[in-house]
């Protein structure tokens, strides 16, 4: 009986295996490897961020996946409702000065602004912290799970986001366990906030398909 067997077939087999034996967040991690390390062996191009591995050129027909990258309106909406329109600046409970929909870079004792420009600074920030959610997350992602992102890192900030357990866990493929890291950021100091509260739930909500 031959055992040779072609790439296609060893890679359904592969995955059989996996499947069997492991747990989705334990093999899926595993997948991207296999895929990396194909795509360097076989000198291909490197996988595009926020792309699932491409598992179809090695045991069917290729699968196209489409970038997440942009807020849905509803997304937007979801960030402009937490953040409210202020045309003065104040200090939010980290004590940040803060104006418009939760701006924060230029804010500055004193400042006053128009609803224009805080649409302005609003959309800039968007783009802004969209960016931050697609160079960081080297999985894919659904709409709600983008939406979710960007609020959240609008909220806590790029440098938290970067080193947060949140992104290190979901960037293995773990979406389950990844969602449940929402709940961890309601507190300012040793404070929980109830508008943190609410806001963490609804982002999980968007994050695992329940809004």
């Amino acid at each position: 009986m031959s055992i040779n067997l072609s790439v296609k077939e060893q890679r359904t087999k592969a995955l059989a295996v996996l499947e069997d034996k492991y747990s989705q967040d334990t093999y899926q991690p595993l997948d991207y490897v296999i895929d990396d390390e194909c795509r360097r062996v076989l000198s291909l191009p490197v996988r595009p961020a926020n792309s699932q591995p491409y598992i179809g050129w090695m045991v069917g027909s290729p699968k196209v996946t489409v970038p997440i990258g942009k807020l849905s309106k509803a997304g937007l909406e979801h960030i402009a409702s937490y953040e409210g329109c202020k045309l003065t600046a104040y200090q939010c409970p980290a004590k940040k000065w803060t104006i418009g929909y939760g701006h924060t870079k230029t804010a500055r004792l004193g400042m006053t602004i128009t609803k224009d420009e805080a649409r302005k600074l609003f959309q800039q920030d968007l783009a802004e912290f969209e960016a931050v959610v697609r160079a960081m997350v080297r999985v894919p992602l659904n709409q709600g799970q983008f939406d979710a992102l960007v609020s959240f890192t609008f909220n806590v900030g790029a440098e938290a986001f970067r080193t947060s357990s949140l992104l290190k866990i979901l960037n293995q493929g773990r979406y389950r366990a990844a969602s449940m890291e929402f709940h961890r950021w309601v507190k300012v100091g040793e404070k929980t906030l109830s508008g943190l509260v609410r806001r963490r739930n609804d982002e999980y909500g968007m994050f695992v398909g329940e809004q």
